[in-house]
């Protein structure tokens, strides 16, 4: 198959021309040998053309693991062609990626995306200049419009079946070009001469990736050397410069800009947003409405509807008394009783199975509103504003804006968040950020904090919105007590990030990223808390009777045994009973088999009734201190195996695996543990011996937060 590759700079719309092209026909992996996302799709209408989303590079010299495998791609793989996505706001820079995508040998079609924005804007950009001074086919769209798309496509495969080269026009100064000709008659016999240029230039920037690859060669710093101190300068910033000269040259006769006297929409809304006043009022703000709408009002009636209509007693269809449909478990249950099923096998499908594993379902509307707010805001291009204000307060605590991406990205899943720390130069700063990024609630926490919300909160969207605040602040906590300890005690990294013009938000990719994430949640679901489910209530149906092993009630079974062994640990945070020290113990296979085994722990109890009943049993075994000090806890504390997995790939050894296992645990536990004991005294919480040792580790934390470091 003929295969074309998408490159160009992170937000300059790769991945919504991507789905444009490939629409459903899109299947995701791995590289090979390396756990970085790679995207694949059939062309829509062409199904012998693979289009290749490659990760967004700023240029060919890569630093971050996604930008190894770009480049590794265009220069191994060698596909048929290429599609330059350049941002048409931001040409200047994006030009600089495009001039070394034509030295690989390789047919560049360009795509000058945005057009519609920087018209609108009143800039104008002359195409046909730039193909004749990139030697290149330029082609204008509008990936968000879907303007100019099928001509992009029809250009790369044209270029692809030509099999032409662009025509390089740029050339560095006589005396850089003859060092670059001297170094490209010494390379192996084994380089394509389509890719000899592009090798010399990078022995002459001393590329090591390339050095190593093809060997050291002990004339190249006989070449380079004399170089570097005639122009006083190190060999890459020398390349560098070159190129951005001849970019200046050319850009006046290429576009004709704005008047920048004059605000775009963009400017005036980032007046606000990016404010170093408002910007942090702002964001609140919204993360509170994005809670508020997800957790206290459309998705708080979706959940209500599927957990007390879908998986309880059932539902009025469309809200008409007559048209009464009975939940799963009655039909279920009615159905087992009809053909006389065994006791124990209808109790495992309907508490056990149903019971567990509904529980955890009902939470699914929730997460789907929650996941396409998400996906909207960040779309239209407000969370890298976010990222930006959120720098100016991590900064002050010794991390920069690049720990607030994988933050981001921590909402969704733990995992994903773990790898995209990855583009942290700075591996200090970045093993903090791994350290941290699971405290952010992730989808798979929301059925948690719900539960507790919905039970003993009355639903509150402050509370909701709460628990992501309480992550903010435990990650700025914890990035200002590692920073001080000699271990990671580095200086904060640079921090630049793309601000893309303000857009609607593509609905088909939002409504796409919804369903990707909430359809990671219901497989999980439906495998492994399953599984977890079906083992919780088998322990929880069987114990040691007087006569034996056999059935028992809930207080005499397998699972309360094992859950006493490991109450007394919870006692100082208010939830020592043995129900949640076992859901917590469950949490670390998968966060959310908290709430299935809630679900199967309080069903067991009350198969007699249905609706909110696990809301109430749960809110009449514990208070509203120790249901939030459970949450709290459970929020903090080491994340599921999956997660825990992921940071001990990426941190490296068994010892810092056990680094960041350690502090997480005791973070958490001493948090919930403060709260419970001071905080809760407001909430009718009794003095004990427990409050003098919270306020003693309350002293100990603020003390590690404030001190001066060595």
């Amino acid at each position: 198959m003929m295969k074309i590759a998408l490159a160009g700079n992170p937000n300059s719309g790769k991945t919504t021309l991507f789905n444009l092209l490939t629409g459903s026909n899109q299947y995701v992996g791995n590289w090979p040998g390396v756990t970085v996302e790679k995207k694949e799709g059939i062309i829509k209408g062409n199904k012998d053309v693979t289009l290749v989303d490659l990760p967004g590079i700023y240029s060919l010299s890569p630093y971050t693991p996604e930008e190894v495998v770009s480049r590794s791609y265009l220069v191994k793989e060698r596909p048929d062609a290429i599609i330059n996505i350049v941002d048409g706001s931001n040409i200047e820079r994006n030009l600089y990626l495009t001039m070394q995508l034509t030295e690989l040998g390789i047919p560049v079609v360009m795509a000058i995306n945005m057009i519609d924005v920087v018209e609108r804007n009143g800039g104008i950009i002359h195409t046909d200049k730039i193909a004749e001074y990139f030697g290149c086919e330029v082609i204008r769209i509008s990936a968000l419009k879907n303007i100019g798309i099928k001509s992009v496509i029809n250009a790369a495969v044209h270029a692809a079946k030509s099999k032409k080269a662009p025509a390089v026009k740029f050339r560095f100064d006589t005396k850089i070009e003859n060092a670059i000709t001297k170094i490209m008659c010494q390379l192996p016999e084994t380089v394509e001469p389509s890719l000899k240029r592009y090798y010399a230039i990078k022995l002459f920037e001393r590329d090591l990736r390339v050095i190593e690859e093809l060997g050291d060669m002990p004339v190249l710093n006989k070449i380079v050397a004399p170089l570097e101190k005639a122009y006083d300068d190190e060999s890459d910033s020398i390349i560098i410069n070159g190129r951005y000269e001849y970019i200046s040259s050319v850009i006046d006769k290429i576009r004709e800009k704005r008047d920048e006297s004059v605000l775009t929409y963009s400017d005036k809304i980032d007046l606000i947003v990016t404010h170093r006043i408002f910007g942090l009022p702002v964001f609140a703000a919204v993360m509170f409405l994005i809670y508020f709408i997800a957790m206290s009002t459309v998705g708080l009636w979706a959940t209500d509807w599927a957990s007390d209509g879908l998986f309880g007693d059932g539902f009025n269809l469309f809200g008409i008394d007559g048209l009464f449909i009975p939940g799963i478990p009655v039909i279920v249950r009615g159905f087992l009783e009809s053909i006389q099923c065994a006791d124990w096998l209808n109790s495992l499908i309907v508490d056990g199975i149903i019971g567990g594993v509904g529980s955890v379902l009902s939470f699914v509307p929730q997460l789907m509103i929650l996941f396409l707010l998400l996906a909207l805001v960040e779309d239209c291009g407000y969370m890298s504003r976010v990222a930006f204000v959120m720098d100016k307060i991590f900064r002050k605590f010794g991390m920069s804006g690049k720990s607030f991406i994988p933050l981001l990205v921590s909402t969704g899943c733990g995992v994903p968040a773990i790898m995209a720390s990855r583009t942290i130069e700075n591996d200090r700063e970045r093993k903090i950020t791994i350290i941290t990024a699971t405290f952010i609630p992730c989808g798979a926490k929301i059925p948690m904090i719900s539960f507790i919300v919905g039970a003993v909160c009355g639903g509150s969207p402050a509370i909701a919105a709460g628990a992501y605040l309480l992550g903010l602040i435990s990650v700025v906590i914890s990035g200002t007590i590692l920073k001080k300890l000699r271990l990671f005690n580095t200086d904060p990294s640079p921090f630049v990030v793309e601000l893309p013009a303000y857009h609607m938000p593509v609905i088909s990719n939002a409504l796409k990223s919804m369903w990707d994430k909430s359809w990671s949640f219901i497989k999980k679901a439906g495998t492994l808390i399953l599984l977890a489910t079906i083992v919780i209530w088998f322990m929880s149906s069987y114990g040691i009777t007087e006569t034996g092993f056999g059935a028992t009630n809930i207080e005499n079974s397998l699972i309360s045994y094992v859950g006493r062994m490991f109450a007394w640990i919870f006692v100082p945070l208010g939830f020592g009973d043995w129900k949640t020290a076992v859901s917590t113990l469950t949490g670390f296979i998968a966060k959310e088999n908290i709430v299935g085994t809630m679900g199967v722990f309080y069903g067991l109890q009350n198969m007699e009734e249905a609706g909110n009943a696990v809301y109430s049993l749960f809110a009449a075994d514990f208070s509203m201190a120790a249901a939030l000090s459970f949450m709290i806890f459970n929020q903090l504390c080491a994340p599921c195996v999956a997660a825990m997995g992921a940071y001990k790939r990426e941190l490296g050894s068994a010892k810092w695996f056990m680094i960041a296992f350690g502090y997480q645990m005791m973070f958490a536990y001493s948090v919930s543990m403060i709260f419970y004991n001071l905080i809760g005294l407001f909430l009718g919480v009794p003095i004990s011996l427990w409050t003098f040792v919270s306020a003693a580790a309350a002293i100990v934390l603020i003390y590690l937060v404030v001190r001066k470091p060595k």
